[in-house]
């Protein structure tokens, strides 16, 4: 006598599958739309003429859009964001130029006190940006760099290279160690074997270091605050922080120059993210 055994029929787990996946991909889509949003409005008011700006309620879409406030930023605010592009690629070249060879060191040349360094590198990333912002201030004033742009890309990169060093360490401790001793057979010494095999292969690092060096430079208003306020060369976050504080009621203009200052993080952000995710996860397993 055979007991039948009770199971799931075939035909439905697909099913099944199918509507648990259906509901995860409309809660992201939710989720995603809601930390959106306030971008999409940014976008919205933009492109919102000024007689509409105060209507009760507001118009979802820009029904009657104008381009006002981006003719206003090619007028008014191209000169702050040149600024910050160079302020930004001087950090990431600083920072990698720092940073690379520090990491090369901690992970493969191994010197004494390297937990000492990592512990330091660690508790550089906690110390407040004002409390930084003021001992550059009494520094630079010594030195006559205030208001001037190298001196707001060594301050930016204080911010950058701890974290470059680490990730760096991370990445390269994963470099297997037989090629860079079939380095130093063919007589290579740390110096090449660094810029000839390590480097190479330590793209996604690279491109990673580089990827938040330059977000956290072009997004500073601390450092930019403090040191660079009334010069000459000022970045776009003070361009704007002005421009709020000299036409408060022109917030299509406002919305426009910071719809034109998020594009460059954004679009470079979308074509390094592969290289991102493998820079930033790496050293997270080993065998």
């Amino acid at each position: 006598m055979t007991t039948a055994t009770p199971h799931t029929p075939a035909a439905s787990r697909p099913h099944r599958r199918r509507r648990t996946t259906w509901w995860k991909t409309a809660t992201g889509l939710v989720l995603t739309a809601v930390m959106l949003f306030p971008v999409y409005w940014m976008v919205n008011v933009s492109l919102t003429r000024d007689q509409d700006m105060r209507k009760s309620p507001p118009d979802l879409l820009p029904l009657h859009g104008t381009l006002t406030g981006y003719r206003t930023v090619l007028d008014e605010q191209l000169p702050y964001l040149a600024t910050s592009l160079v302020i930004g690629l001087g950090t990431v070249v600083l920072t990698v130029a720092l940073s690379a060879p520090a990491g090369y060191a901690l992970a493969k040349l191994r010197p004494p006190g390297r937990g000492i360094v990592n512990f330091a590198l660690l508790a550089a990333q906690m110390i407040p940006g004002i409390i930084m912002a003021m001992g550059f201030y009494a520094i630079y004033l010594q030195l006559g760099l205030l208001q001037s742009v190298p001196g707001l890309i060594v301050a930016d990169s204080t911010l950058a290279v701890p974290f470059g060093v680490l990730i760096f360490a991370a990445f390269m401790s994963g470099i297997p160690g037989e090629l860079l001793q079939a380095a130093r057979t063919d007589g290579a010494g740390p110096l090449r074997t660094f810029w000839s095999i390590v480097l190479p292969m330590s793209r996604n690092a690279v491109v990673t270091v580089s990827l938040f060096a330059f977000l956290w430079s072009w997004s500073d208003f601390v450092f930019a605050n403090t040191l660079v306020n009334g010069g000459a060369h000022e970045p776009i976050t003070l361009g704007i922080y002005h421009y709020i504080g000299n036409n408060n009621q022109e917030w299509n203009a406002i919305m426009a120059t910071a719809v034109v200052a998020s594009l460059p993080a954004a679009v470079i952000l979308v074509l390094a993210q592969r290289y991102v995710a493998a820079g930033v996860t790496a050293g997270a397993v080993k065998d």
